[in-house]
C-alpha cells in the first residue's frame, strides 16, 4: 500500500524537472539579451541532466533510493540558488551554473518507476505494474503541461520568478517525497546474489537509442511550434500547441492501463513504434490535409504508448538492485535527442519555416520504427532482448522481500 500524499506529493516533486530548462531560458536571456547564448546554457543543461541521471541512479543502487533522491534535491536547491548568483557575475559564470543544475537534476520520475517495480514484485502484484507505470507516463505528461504554463504565468511578475518557484517546489516537494516515500536501501551484504549481476548493455543501449529518438521528436515539435506561432503572428500559440501534445499523451498514458496482458510488450514496442510514425507523418498534412491543432491532437495520443513500452521493457530487463541506473540510463536518452532534435529542426526551420522543423519529427519515428523490427527479428522471441513475460525476473529463493533471477541475461 501507498501513503495517501504519494500521488499530489510526487506529481509536484517532478516540476521542477519540467519548469527548470525554460526557467533556465528565460532567466539567463532577460540577464544577458542573448537567445543564443541562453539556448547555449540550456543545452549545456540538458546534457549535465543526461550525464548525471545515471550516476545518480548508480548512486541509487549503492546508497538507496532514499538518501540519494534527498542529497540531489539538496543539491539542485543549492544549484538554482548558485544560477541566481551568477546572474550577478559573468557569462562563464552563468554556464557553469546552469550545467551544475542538471548535473543535480533529481530523478524523480526513473526512481518512483523503481519503486513501483519494487512494490509490484515484493507484494506478488507484478500485473497491476503496467497500471501504474501507464498512470507515471501520464504524470510525466501532465508536469510537462503544468509547468511550463507555470513559468509562462510568473515570467509576467518577473524573470526571476520561475526560478525562485522552482527552487520553492524542490525544497517544498521534491525533498519531502524523496524523505518520506523513497524505497529504503537493502544492503549489497544482505544480497551477495545480486552483486554479480550485470546491466544486459545490448538491449539496454537499445532502449536507449529509442528513448533518444522520442527526445528528438521532441525536440523537432518544439522548434516547429514556435516557428510556426512566430510565422502566424500568435506567439501565445507555441505554449499552446505543445501543451496539447502533453494532454493527449497523458490521456493516451492512462488509457494503456487497460490493454490486454495477451497483447505481448514485444508487439506492444513495434505497434507503438508503427503508430508513433503514422500521427507524426500527420503533421506533415497540416494544412493541407488537417489543421496544425488537429494533427498535434491525433500525433499526441501515438506518445504515451511508446515510451510506456520503453519503460517496461527496460524494468524487465535490468536485474532487481540495478533497476534505477537501468532506468536513469534510459530516461538519460530523452534531453540528449530533444537537444539534438531541437538543433537539427531548427536548422530546418530558418531555410524552409515550421515545415522544415516538422518534417524531423516523422524521419526520426521512421527510424524508430526500424530499429524496433530489427530488434523483433534479431530477438526472435527469445526474450533476451524484448521480454515478454517477468519470467527473467522471477521471486525465488528471497529472503529478504526482493525479487531475484532465474536467468542472466
Amino acid at each position: 500500500m501507498v501513503s495517501p500524499t504519494f500521488f499530489p506529493l510526487g506529481l509536484l516533486a517532478r516540476l521542477p524537472y519540467a519548469m527548470a530548462p525554460l526557467a533556465t531560458l528565460i532567466l539567463l536571456e532577460s540577464v544577458t539579451g542573448s537567445y543564443t547564448f541562453a539556448g547555449l546554457a540550456g543545452a549545456a543543461q540538458s546534457i549535465a541532466t543526461a550525464v548525471g541521471g545515471p550516476v545518480v541512479g548508480a548512486l541509487a543502487d549503492r546508497f538507496g533510493h532514499r538518501v540519494v533522491g534527498s542529497t540531489a534535491a539538496v543539491c539542485n536547491v543549492v544549484a538554482m540558488a548558485l544560477l541566481l548568483l551568477a546572474t550577478q557575475m559573468d557569462r562563464p559564470a552563468m554556464f557553469v551554473a546552469a550545467t551544475l543544475t542538471g548535473l543535480t537534476q533529481p530523478q524523480v520520475g526513473p526512481l518512483v518507476r523503481v519503486y513501483w517495480s519494487h512494490l509490484a514484485h515484493t507484494q506478488g502484484q507484478a500485473k497491476l505494474l503496467p497500471t501504474a507505470l501507464s498512470y507515471e507516463a501520464a504524470a510525466d505528461e501532465t508536469t510537462f503541461v503544468i509547468g511550463p504554463a507555470l513559468v509562462g504565468v510568473l515570467t509576467v511578475i518577473s524573470p526571476v520568478a520561475p526560478t525562485v518557484a522552482t527552487i520553492a517546489v524542490l525544497a517544498g516537494a521534491t525533498l519531502p517525497f524523496a524523505f518520506v516515500h523513497a524505497r529504503p536501501h537493502v544492503a549489497l551484504a544482505d544480497r551477495p546474489a545480486a552483486s554479480a549481476e550485470r546491466l544486459p548493455r545490448g538491449p539496454l543501449a537499445v532502449m536507449f537509442f529509442a528513448m533518444a529518438l522520442i527526445g528528438a521528436v521532441f525536440g523537432a515539435i518544439q522548434t516547429g511550434v514556435a516557428a510556426y506561432a512566430t510565422g502566424t503572428g500568435q506567439p501565445a500559440a507555441a505554449g499552446l500547441l505543445y501543451a496539447e501534445l502533453g494532454i493527449g499523451s497523458a490521456l493516451a498514458g492512462v488509457a494503456c492501463a487497460w490493454l490486454p496482458r495477451r497483447f505481448k510488450m514485444r508487439h506492444r514496442y513495434v505497434t507503438f513504434s508503427a503508430t508513433l510514425l503514422g500521427g507524426m507523418s500527420l503533421l506533415l498534412a497540416n494544412g493541407a490535409v488537417v489543421s496544425l491543432p488537429a494533427a498535434i491532437a491525433v500525433a499526441s495520443v501515438t506518445v504515451a504508448p511508446y515510451m510506456i513500452s520503453l519503460y517496461a521493457l527496460t524494468e524487465r530487463l535490468a536485474p532487481p538492485h540495478k533497476a534505477a541506473v537501468a532506468m536513469t540510463i534510459l530516461c538519460a536518452g530523452g534531453p540528449l535527442g530533444t537537444a539534438l532534435g531541437r538543433a537539427v529542426a531548427g536548422n530546418l526551420a530558418d531555410e524552409h519555416g515550421a515545415m522544415g522543423a516538422f518534417i524531423v519529427a516523422p524521419v526520426t519515428a521512421a527510424v524508430a520504427l526500424v530499429l524496433a523490427v530489427g530488434v523483433l527479428v534479431v530477438d526472435r522471441g527469445r526474450g533476451a532482448w524484448l521480454p515478454d513475460e517477468r519470467s527473467l525476473l522471477e521471486v525465488s529463493g528471497s529472503t529478504d522481500g526482493v525479487p531475484r533471477r532465474e536467468a542472466d541475461l
